[in-house]
């Protein structure tokens, strides 16, 4: 099964770094963000890529392009200009890089990948970090026979919360979840039928497709409570890093 990745938007709210480089090669722990939505993937055997590529797609295709040499220790003869790989990279991904135009939606994006996505797939965005367990995942989507199944997740506050009692203040939360609201986190189960409700390169995945799908009841929701971390700011980001730091990022797999 393929793993669909959209990875064109421009990153604004990181412009610091997306000048140079589209925000899925924005750093975590040394590696850029789509790594590690890659890695966990492919703990669970998933290693079949489709990166759907828009703003400095360039950055991206070099990437992947020079990654076993960048990976691997090297044995250079620089009289005969010879250059051999003296290892081999753990990753086994086979990896495809689509331009798929530089100011197209998301769904638009999907859409332009349709010649090569004529069985079922998954799908996430670029820019977030997650513990999901995608076998659990799937098998929640072939249960309730959906068409497209998205994962669920509470939203993470900005701010702390006091606990307050007769006007003083009692006590202090960091960051409470709401466990009453849900929202789209990505990491999504697709039927190649889906692709026939985008309408082009303007249409947003998030806007009348999938309300087509809830209307129709054909869009699964897996509700996940566990991690999950989407990369918009700065702050996010070095939110991001912290907790690899910490040697306990909960999304890195088994290596």
């Amino acid at each position: 099964m393929k793993v669909v990745i959209l990875a064109g938007g421009r990153g604004t709210r990181l412009s610091e770094e997306t000048h140079a480089i589209p925000k899925p090669m924005v750093s975590i722990g040394g590696r850029p963000i789509i790594w590690h939505i890659m890695a966990h993937y492919a703990s669970f055997g998933f290693n079949d890529f489709v990166v759907a590529c828009g703003y400095k797609g360039d950055v991206l295709k070099d990437y992947f392009a020079t990654y076993r040499t960048r990976e691997a220790d090297l044995y250079v003869d620089l009289s005969g200009g010879t250059v051999e790989s003296l290892t081999q990279p753990q990753e086994d991904w086979r990896v495809t890089l689509v331009d798929t135009g530089l100011d197209t939606s998301t769904g638009g994006r999907i859409k332009r990948l349709e010649p090569i996505l004529t069985e079922r797939f998954l799908l996430t965005y670029g820019d977030g970090v997650s513990d999901v367990p995608i076998d659990t995942l799937i098998d929640h989507h072939d249960h309730h026979g959906a068409l497209a199944t998205l994962t669920a997740v509470h939203p993470i506050p900005r701010w702390g919360a006091l606990a307050v009692s007769e006007d003083k203040v009692v006590g202090f939360e960091e960051k409470p979840e709401d466990p009453d609201t849900w929202i789209n986190g990505g990491y999504f189960v697709v039927e190649p039928e889906v692709l026939d409700m985008i309408d082009g390169d303007h249409e947003a995945f998030e806007g009348r497709p999938l309300r087509m799908l809830a209307q129709s009841g054909k869009l699964g929701a897996y509700p996940h409570t566990g991690f999950w971390r989407a990369m918009d700011t700065a702050r996010d980001r070095d939110e991001l890093n912290e907790i690899w730091d910490s040697r306990s990022a909960p999304w890195v797999a088994p290596r």
